[in-house]
C-alpha cells in the first residue's frame, strides 16, 4: 500500500472528518480513505437511469412517499 501525506488541512475539515469517523466507528485514517473511495468511485447516472430507479422505488413502495414515510426511512439508521 502507498502512503499519502496531506498538509494544511483546514481545522473545520479536520473536525468534520474526526466527527464522521466517530459516527462510523472508524479511525480518522480509515474515514479519510472511505471518503476518498466514495468520491472517486461514484458513477454518473443518466437522466433515464435516474428515472428508472425512481420508478422502481415507487413500484416497490406502492406509490408516492409521504412525509411520514420519509421520516421513518431517515430515522431507521439512527436507532
Amino acid at each position: 500500500m502507498s502512503a499519502l501525506t496531506i498538509k494544511d488541512v483546514p481545522t473545520r475539515l479536520h473536525r468534520e472528518l474526526k466527527s464522521r469517523a466517530k459516527v462510523h466507528g472508524r479511525s480518522l485514517n480509515r474515514e479519510i480513505i472511505a471518503t476518498l473511495e466514495a468520491g472517486t468511485s461514484a458513477t454518473q447516472l443518466s437522466v433515464s437511469q435516474l428515472l428508472q430507479r425512481a420508478q422502481a422505488i415507487r413500484a416497490e413502495i406502492g406509490g408516492h412517499l409521504t412525509p411520514a414515510m420519509l421520516l421513518d426511512f431517515k430515522s431507521r439508521g439512527r436507532r
